[in-house]
């Protein structure tokens, strides 16, 4: 029997499908061994080394300290027990840096005594996995070093700074070699939008027509200089760069010139430009690309769009093969066997026209090397429609993607005529002579749609009317060239705009430009800078958090080199000469961490600069009455602003006040509420105890008395857009009688109350909660709509009928549900996709979308009770772990009464997860 190894469960399932049965496909489960991840997993005899806690011996050359996880000794037990009967091993992981590695790893644990071979593809087909097994190799140990390069760097920067956040901005805060260069990133587009000054500009439109057609041209010029627009405005003052040869329209001017030009006719056309423009394909997808793609067109993170990718490169159930080729590489080269079969396609379904024979795309890419071919479809004819049945919606949405813009890569060039028409009015102007204004229309069609057909934006022909030099536009009825009327002339007033934030997308294409990162890592960072908060995402835009913006704050200050883009960047370079055998490893992190004798290391600029540094400061603003400085300051648990100078001047930042609602103003207003908020607004006619109207970091809130001690005072909730200083004693007594007694449901005999809890007003019998409109409904609201609301919590509402399932006799429907239109049978719910009118659904669309997502839970549920009996397994493991423990220290005890010395053992505490670039 041969034993091949891949990483994953459904790798594994598509690749045994082409195998006869002397072989045996299993996984890894991903990596089986890794650095320790907490003080808990660094082997015993290295515990009391001082280099111990980064798992890496600093002495010895940086040798890495491998351990084998909880999680994965039970995979690495079962893949020792299917060696035994193996004749010989084939190491089928991925072929980018990540899979040389695990390879090696199992290679390293497992200890194989027969035959090991490392045999690499790039796509989960018949045809590339029988060609991978025919070329065996080995190991490629430039590739392992470069990634274990990698990880041994990642975990000296994360180890290293880390601590030095914990001690000076919060505990459980982390630096990361390329997290934390992307959190600088999004800063400092903030701070560029701070410092932005807001310019006022006109120009001015007229609308015009010719029998039913109607078309607009600008103003450009003003007796030949041209007007100025949004880029000619200095940012950071506002003012006009280049004063000497742009025209700046105020409000008035361009009103008055607008009426002016409006008053004098005839105008006239002085020129008429027609030129023919090619616009080009974009070439096949890479990593960061269809992440961007996604995240535009699809509006799916990086990271649901690679799980989702993932799955389309395993495959599924209900497929033979994997549907995409791998989707970590930054390649843009295509084999020559499917430039050939795209050709072919395109021939045969949209015409010989539509092809000019294969393109061949050169990767830009600094370092590209994770995998060899761009990302496209694995079978080019097997196109999204033919498979709509058999994907759900997210997964149809990204095979879409990719099969689009990989025909479309090798599609002839669109073509396109525009026609530009200069338009020329004569104005008087304020001394002697007229001003010559020169309007342009713009006209385009598209004459050969090409690649267009299928991925881009084709866009609506803008149209203009036969116009020639000379042509009169405006002119009396009765003159020679009527033909053209002007309809109006605006003038139109704008604003400059600061420079847009980050999206997710937007940030990778900046990371990818500036070389900072390969294409396995960007979905990483781009979730963990939000899932640990130091970036939060508002309406599709990065905004760095308080947490943020002093953690860069505080590593510009101190650290500056290492989140500079430019030294980031090159050390991603020098990984990659690893990788290519053209630097050593050991002199690269020696260099890194110790220093060259030139420059100091990591260590010696933390030792150098830890005393220096200041807990971090965020300026705000000014306070006008004093002058003194408006600060940010970040607490244990919170923020808070103060005045600097006056410690009693001070509030608690509300937890969705971000840094772009956080004026000067806003900052003296939580200051001084919070001053008025210390006076009682009254005293509670029964209990004796002061009333307050407070405003804590989850928004404002009622306080009945002072908190004595651990006892808390109670509490209820007002909402985040109640105004405090607006309660009144009436409303507060009102509330704090809740949650308060409806009536008695006549059926249940249950008692239906009506309360105010985490997520507003709600009603409630015998744990059932509905929720009710406003806060005032819960003092008037009767019985009956009481009863009415919980009865109706959990009624769907119908959008199709779809009759009864053909084979169970089910009653088969759309319903509206929380995350879109779904399917059911009352057993299994398939999603339709938001895009798609339930009107237009099938019962054979329904049947196929239930029996994909029957599938696809069954697959799940094989998963999930793997992990259970492993987890199982593991709590057995402990206990008996747990129980010899108690032997131990037992006859310990024993010891200790006969008179030995007593053992003192050092606490040993945990590591942050800092190190996540890799």
């Amino acid at each position: 029997m041969k034993l091949i190894i891949v990483e994953s469960p459904a790798k594994a399932r598509t690749i045994t499908r082409f195998l006869d049965d002397t072989y045996t496909v299993t996984s890894s489960y991903g990596h089986i061994r890794d650095l320790p991840g907490s003080a808990r997993e660094i082997p015993a005899r290295y515990k009391k080394e001082k280099w111990s806690r980064f798992g890496v011996n600093l002495d010895d050359g940086y040798a890495p300290i491998y351990v084998v996880s909880a999680d994965s000794k039970k995979q690495v037990a079962e893949l020792k027990k299917l060696m035994k009967s193996a004749e010989e091993i084939l190491l089928a992981t991925d072929e980018d840096r990540e899979g040389e590695a695990i390879s090696w790893h199992l290679l390293e644990v497992l200890q194989p005594k027969v035959p090991v071979r490392r045999i690499s593809f790039h796509e989960i087909t018949s045809e590339a996995i029988k060609a991978a097994l025919d070329a065996p190799r080995e190991v490629d140990m430039q590739l392992v070093r470069a990634q274990e390069g990698r990880r041994i760097l990642d975990r000296l920067y994360g180890y290293s700074l880390s601590p030095v956040l914990w001690k000076k901005v919060r505990t459980k805060l982390s630096a990361g070699r390329v997290q934390s260069v992307a959190v600088r990133l999004v800063v400092e587009k903030e701070e560029e939008r701070q410092a932005f000054h807001v310019a006022r500009y006109c120009d001015i439109e007229a609308a015009l027509s010719s029998d039913e057609l109607e078309f607009g041209a600008r103003l450009t010029e003003i007796d030949g200089v041209k007007l100025a627009g949004g880029k000619d405005f200095d940012p950071d003052t506002g003012s006009l760069k280049n004063a000497d040869k742009r025209v700046h329209l105020t409000d008035t001017g361009a009103a008055d010139l607008a009426a002016a030009a409006r008053g004098h006719v005839p105008w006239q056309v002085t020129a008429v430009t027609h030129k023919e423009s090619t616009q080009r394909p974009a070439p096949p997808f890479t990593t960061s690309t269809l992440q961007q793609a996604a995240s535009g067109r699809l509006k799916m993170t990086p990271q649901r769009v690679m799980r989702i990718a993932q799955r389309l490169y395993e495959g599924m159930g209900n497929f033979r093969e994997g549907l995409i080729t791998y989707m970590r590489t930054d390649s843009l080269t295509l084999s020559e066997k499917a430039l050939a079969e795209t050709e072919a396609m395109i021939r045969d379904t949209f015409g010989a026209e539509y092809t000019d024979g294969p393109r061949r795309y050169k990767t830009k890419s600094k370092g590209a090397q994770e995998a060899h071919e761009a990302i496209r479809p694995t079978d080019v004819n097997r196109t999204p429609d033919a498979i709509a049945g058999r994907l759900d919606s997210d997964e149809l949405a990204v095979y879409r993607l990719i099969w689009n813009r990989a025909v479309a890569s090798q599609m002839a060039n669109a073509k396109l005529d525009k026609t530009a028409v200069d338009i020329t009015a004569k104005v008087p102007a304020d001394s002697s002579g007229a001003q010559v204004l020169t309007f342009r229309a713009n006209g385009s069609i598209v004459r050969f749609p090409g690649f267009l057909k299928v991925y881009g934006d084709k866009g609506k022909d803008t149209l203009l009317p036969d116009l020639t030099e000379g042509l009169l536009i405006g002119a009396p009825a009765g003159t020679a060239s009527p033909d053209v009327a002007i309809d109006a002339v605006t003038a139109v007033p704008h604003e400059t705009q600061p420079p847009a934030r980050y999206t997710e997308a937007s940030l990778i294409k900046k990371l990818e430009d500036e070389g900072i990162g390969r294409p396995s890592t960007y979905a990483a960072v781009i979730a963990t800078i939000q899932s640990r908060e130091y970036v939060v995402k508002k309406g599709g835009a990065l905004l760095p958090s308080y947490i943020g913006m002093a953690v860069t704050n505080l590593l510009r200050e101190h650290f500056n080199k290492y989140v500079d883009l430019k030294f980031t960047a090159r050390m991603e370079e020098d990984l990659d000469r690893i990788a290519a055998g053209d630097v050593d490893w050991i002199s690269f992190l020696d260099r890194f961490y110790r220093g060259d004798g030139q420059e100091p290391g990591l260590e010696q600029v933390i030792a150098e600069e830890l005393d220096k540094i200041e807990f971090p400061r965020i300026k705000v603003g000014d306070d006008p009455e004093t002058g003194r400085p408006i600060v940010l300051r970040i607490g244990r648990n919170y923020t808070s602003v103060h005045v600097e100078g006056e410690d009693d001047r001070r509030a608690t930042l509300p937890v969705d006040l971000l840094i772009d609602e956080l004026t000067p103003e806003k900052a003296l207003a939580l200051i001084i509420q919070r001053d008025k908020s210390r006076e009682p607004i009254g005293v509670h006619p029964e209990t004796g105890q002061n009333i307050y109207a407070l405003t804590g970091p989850f928004g404002p809130y009622l306080q009945l008395g002072e908190q004595e001690g651990d006892k808390k005072p109670k509490r209820i909730s007002l909402g985040k857009k109640t105004d405090p200083t607006a309660i009144d004693m009436d409303y507060a007594l009102r509330l704090l009688s809740l949650p308060r007694e409806i009536g008695i449901d006549p059926e249940t005999g249950k008692p239906v109350r009506a309360g105010l809890g985490r997520f507003g007003p709600y009603v409630e019998r015998a744990r059932v909660f509905a929720s009710v409109q406003t806060v005032d409904t819960l003092s008037t609201i009767t019985l009956e709509d009481a009863l009415e609301r919980i009865r109706n919590k959990n009624k769907k509402t119908v959008l199709k009928d779809l009759g009864t399932h053909p084979e169970t006799g089910e009653p088969l429907a759309v319903y509206k549900g929380r995350y879109g239109p779904y399917v059911t049978d009352g057993k299994v719910n398939a999603t339709i996709g938001r895009d798609r009118d339930p009107e237009d659904v099938t019962v054979a669309d329904a049947l196929a979308l239930l029996a994909t997502a029957n599938e696809r839970a069954r697959t799940k549920k094989k998963t999930t009770r793997k992990k259970a009996v492993k987890k199982k397994t593991t709590k057995k493991k402990t206990t008996k772990k747990r129980t010899a423990k108690k032997k131990t220290t037992s006859k310990k005890a024993t010891s200790k009464k006969a008179g030995t010395k007593k053992v003192t053992r050092k606490k040993v505490t945990g590591q942050a997860p800092a190190d996540q670039d890799t």
